[in-house]
C-alpha cells in the first residue's frame, strides 16, 4: 500500500499484517541508524558510514541486485533514485545525482527481503540486470551511433518487429533478461497459464526491447537506449545518450526556444517538443546520473 503523501509504502504479508517498508528517496521521511543518516543520502557517503557503523557492531555487509549495501542483521536493503528539486521558476526538475533509498524488513524476510513473496509482489527483481556495485560508463567514442525516425524505428529496429526479428536485427544477440507476466499473480507457482512476454535487454548491444500486444502476438512497441552502454542518438545535434539530466534538459529547452515549437513534458518530467513520442530517463552512473531514453511507436503508451 502506497502512502504518496509521506513517500511510504507499506508491504503486507499473510493475514495483512505489515512485514516491510519502502522509503522514497525523494518524498519520504528520513530515517536513521544509529548515527548514519540512511535516506536522501549521497550513496557513497552513506555506504561508507554504514560499512564503519556495520564493522563496529560486527554485522555483514553484502550487496544486493542494485549494487547497494544490505545488512541481514538490521533488516535493510538500500536503494537509489534521481534527485529532484524545484527551479528558480518553482517547477519540479531533475538533478544530476542519485540519493538513496530503503526498504526495511521483519526478522523473518531479512535473510533474502527480494526473494520473499511480499516483496517480490510490491517490486519483482528476479528478472533484472544485476549489478556488482559499479557502474563503468562507455565514452562516446565507444558508442556506435543510431539514427532514429521518430515513431518508426531507431537504428536497425523497426518499430513492429517480432521478438525473433528483433535479435536477427542485432546481429542474432541471444537476450540476457526477459521479462514478463502471468494474468495472474498465482500462476507463478505452477499453475497453468499463458506467460506475457514484455521486455528483453540486450546488454551487448545495450538496449532493451518493449513489447506490446496489438493482434495477440507481442510486437515491439519501443526501445530504451541504456545510459551506461548504449549506442549514441542524436536530435538536433543534441546528443540524447549519457547525458546529465539538467544539460540534456537545458539543451532540449533552448532548442524549443529557438525554433518555437510548442512544449510538452514526459511522464519522467522532461521538456519535449510535440510529435517526438520519447521518454528522457535517468541511470545511475556512480554517485551521480546520465540519460537514458525510451524511444516509442504512435501507438505506445509512455
Amino acid at each position: 500500500m502506497r502512502y504518496q503523501d509521506i513517500g511510504v509504502t507499506g508491504i503486507y504479508g499473510a493475514g495483512m499484517l505489515l512485514v516491510g517498508v519502502a522509503i522514497d528517496a525523494v518524498e519520504g521521511p528520513l530515517v536513521r541508524l544509529r548515527e548514519v543518516e540512511l535516506i536522501a543520502r549521497v550513496p557513497s557517503q552513506a555506504r561508507a558510514e554504514i560499512d564503519d557503523l556495520a564493522r563496529r557492531e560486527g554485522a555483514a555487509v553484502r550487496v544486493n541486485w542494485s549494487g547497494d549495501p544490505e545488512i541481514a542483521a538490521w533488516g535493510v536493503s538500500v536503494g537509489t533514485a534521481l534527485e529532484y528539486g524545484l527551479s528558480s521558476e518553482g517547477h519540479s526538475e531533475r538533478k544530476d545525482r542519485m540519493i538513496t533509498s530503503a526498504l526495511f524488513v521483519s526478522a523473518e524476510l531479512a535473510e533474502a527481503p527480494y526473494e520473499a513473496g511480499p516483496v517480490m509482489h510490491w517490486c519483482d527483481v528476479r528478472e533484472r540486470e544485476k549489478n556488482s556495485g559499479s557502474w563503468p560508463v562507455k565514452t562516446d567514442q565507444e558508442r556506435s551511433h543510431w539514427d532514429w525516425s521518430p515513431q518508426k524505428a531507431i537504428g536497425p529496429l523497426r518499430f513492429g518487429m517480432t521478438p525473433q526479428q528483433v535479435a536477427d536485427a542485432l546481429g542474432g544477440e541471444v537476450p540476457a533478461g526477459r521479462q514478463g507476466h502471468f494474468p495472474y499473480w498465482w500462476w507463478r507457482s505452477g499453475a497453468a497459464g499463458q506467460w506475457t512476454l514484455t521486455d528483453d535487454r540486450f546488454e551487448q548491444t545495450g538496449v532493451s526491447a518493449h513489447y506490446s500486444y496489438p493482434e495477440g502476438l507481442p510486437v515491439l512497441g519501443a526501445v530504451t537506449v541504456h545510459g551506461r552502454t548504449g549506442p549514441q542518438i542524436a536530435y538536433a545535434g543534441i546528443q540524447l545518450i549519457g547525458a546529465t539530466p539538467s544539460r540534456l534538459d537545458a539543451a532540449m529547452l533552448q532548442h524549443i526556444e529557438d525554433h518555437d515549437l510548442g512544449l510538452l513534458f514526459t511522464p519522467s518530467g522532461s521538456p519535449i517538443p510535440p510529435g517526438l513520442q520519447m521518454d528522457m530517463n535517468a541511470t545511475r552512473a556512480g554517485d551521480g546520473a546520465i540519460s537514458e531514453v525510451t524511444f516509442a511507436s504512435a501507438d505506445w503508451e509512455l
